[in-house]
This record gives structure tokens, sequence and C-alpha cells, in this order.
């Protein structure tokens, strides 16, 4: 057995690089698990940072100054932020405190019609069935609504947080644009001068990672803008709400799109019942997921690193499980860096192992 575990070791950390490489991999995560709470803002700001760096690269390659692109830059993150907390935030708070207040009516609707299913399939569902699944329905929702409904100053401590992201990470990411090369630069300092591995990493997952982020970012925007146009223009209820829900589907493949089938499904029919406006609303969504996975993901992400369906999913479940939100929305990168390090990684064959412990018994 120790023989074999030697042999593992000699093949895979036989090269100093490849042992910092483990060590800076083991000490990223723990650093995150443990700390990721109190440096949540500096890892937000440098997520954001990261984010609009291409624009900061794009205003140089028209001949700006950097300190003007990095100015201009912050000055658009900045208008989006006030655009979305005086027009965007409140009108989706509105719906949303709507929704549940008119829950408890679309509950005693689907309470008429699921009670219907007992006298049309009495062989595969119970009265007492549905009344227990109707019953659990309403006590979720009412809790979910009250706590919605009573949120005040008892939630001070949340509050003092979101005045400290918006006031903190803006001001983060403003001098990670100015000066992140010279960070950048002082931190591989304490690293080794020959490092090819890393060198190699580096250059397989930069750009990918990068038109990745940025493209899932524009993505979300596009599809959640376009979704809520078309969701208002049909006059369907909580547009913006779905609108948004349908943005933020796109972060989860495969599986994201199925699950806000459902409310969009849901508030059209409690909306108009069966009608020809519920199948123009599905009509509608059914285009723009179309056009989303056919001609805009497609066009965003070209350059992007082909994975199986499985890995995707299971990247999903693991990194969100691990981080939640930016768990979710870095999986499909954190795998492919996974994949980089694993492609990189320095190994010897089973002659070179052979021959270095002929070696070492000599």
């Amino acid at each position: 057995m120790i023989r074999i575990f030697n042999r593992w070791i000699d093949r895979y950390f036989a090269d100093e690089e490849a042992v910092l490489v483990a060590v800076l991999i083991i000490a990223s995560l723990v650093v995150v698990l443990t700390m990721g709470v109190v440096l949540a803002p500096m890892i937000s700001a440098v997520i954001i940072a990261f984010l609009m760096q291409g624009m900061v690269v794009k205003l140089k390659s028209w001949g700006l100054r950097h300190i003007f692109a990095v100015s201009i830059a912050f000055l658009v993150l900045a208008g989006s932020l006030v655009i979305g907390l005086i027009y965007i935030l409140p009108a989706l708070w509105k719906q949303l405190i709507n929704l549940f207040t008119e829950a408890p009516r679309m509950l005693k609707e689907g309470q008429q019609l699921l009670l219907l299913l007992p006298q049309k399939y009495p062989t595969l569902i119970t009265e007492s069935q549905v009344r227990d699944l109707i019953s659990g329905l309403r006590a979720d929702l009412g809790e979910l609504g009250q706590s919605i409904l009573s949120f005040s100053l008892a939630q001070l401590p949340i509050i003092i947080a979101i005045l400290i992201y918006l006031v903190l990470v803006p001001i983060l990411v403003f001098f990670f644009l100015k000066d992140g090369q010279q960070m950048v630069d002082w931190l591989t300092s304490f690293l080794p001068h020959k490092r090819p591995v890393m060198r190699q990493i580096w250059r397989e997952m930069n750009q990918q990672i990068a038109n990745y982020v940025r493209g899932k970012v524009i993505e979300i925007v596009i599809v959640a803008g376009v979704s809520s146009v078309a969701f208002s223009l049909l006059d369907l209820n909580y547009a913006l709400l779905l609108g948004i829900s349908v943005g933020f589907s796109v972060l989860v493949p495969y599986i994201g799109a199925a699950m806000v089938t459902l409310p969009v499904a849901l508030i059209g029919f409690f909306q108009w019942g069966w009608s020809s406006d519920l199948m123009y609303v599905m009509i509608v969504y059914a285009i723009i997921q179309a056009l989303d996975g056919n001609v805009l993901v497609p066009l965003l992400f070209s350059e992007a690193v082909k994975m199986h369906p499985v890995a995707i999913i299971l990247s999903v479940l693991v990194f969100g499980g691990l981080w939640g939100f930016w768990g979710v929305f870095f999986a499909i990168p954190l795998a492919t860096l996974c994949k980089a390090i694993l492609t990189a990684w320095p190994t010897r064959t089973d002659a070179e192992v052979e021959a270095g412990q002929k070696a070492v018994q000599a």
C-alpha cells in the first residue's frame, strides 16, 4: 500500500511547481470557506472589476488614457446602481408584494381546479391528498408573504450591510480597475520566476473566463430586458418580476429555463385562464428561449469551452452548494479552471517514476 502511494506521489507531485500549485489551491479554498463572509465586499469588488475590465481595455484602445478609461467605466457602474436603486428595485419590490397579496386568490382558484382531479382520476389521486397539498402550500405562502410584508427596522443589520456594500464595493472597484496590474505584479513577485505550469493555466483560463463571465452578464441583461418588455406589451401581470426571473434563469443551464416556465405559465393562467392571451405569452416566451439558445449564446460564447451537460449540471450543484449564488454564477468557469489545472498538471510516466526510484535507492 505504501509503495502504491509513493508511486502516486512520484507521478503527480515530483515537480516542485505542482506542489506549489496544490498549496495555493488549498490555501485559497481555506480562505474562502473560513473568511468568505468577511471578505465578501472585496470578493464582490474583484468580480465586478473583472467584469468591467473589458470596457476599460476597449476605451484604452480608442486612445484614452488609463485614468480616463477607468473613470468612465466607474461612472457607468455608478449610473447603473443609481438607476437600479431609483427605478428598478422599487418597481420590483412593489410587484413582489402585490404577488404575495394576491396569492390567496390564486390559491383558491387553484384549489377549485385541483379538487376536480379526484373526480376525473379517482384511482390516481384522492381528495384528502389534494387538501393536504393545498394546506401545505397555503402555509408556506403565508409564512413567506408575512416575512416580506413585515420587513422593517428589525432587519437593521441587513440594511447596514447593504449600505456598506453600496459604498465600499464601488470604491474598491475603482481602485482595482486603476491599480489592478500593480497589485497582480506585487502578488506574483512572491512566486518563483520560472512557473510554466501556472503560466499555462493562466493563459488558458484568462481569456475564456473573461469572455464567459462578461458574456453571461450581457446575456442576463438582454434576456431580462427583452422578457420584461415583451411581457409588459402583452399586459402580463408582474412583467418586471417575471422578466428578471427569466433573465437569471440562464445562470443554471438546462434547469433554469425549465423551472422559470412554471411561474410564467401560472401567472398567465390565473390572469386569463385557458385563453388565446395565455397562448400568446407562452409562444413569445418560447421564442425568447429559442433565440437565447440558438442565437445569443453562440454569439456571446463562440470561444467557450465545450463541456458535457452532465459536467455542467454537476459543477452547478457542487459550487452552488459551496458558495450559493456566486457558486452558481461561476460554476462553468470554475469547472473549466479545474479542467485546465488537470490538463496542465505536470506528470511523470511509469518509466520516469521507475528511474527516479532507482536513483533514490542508489
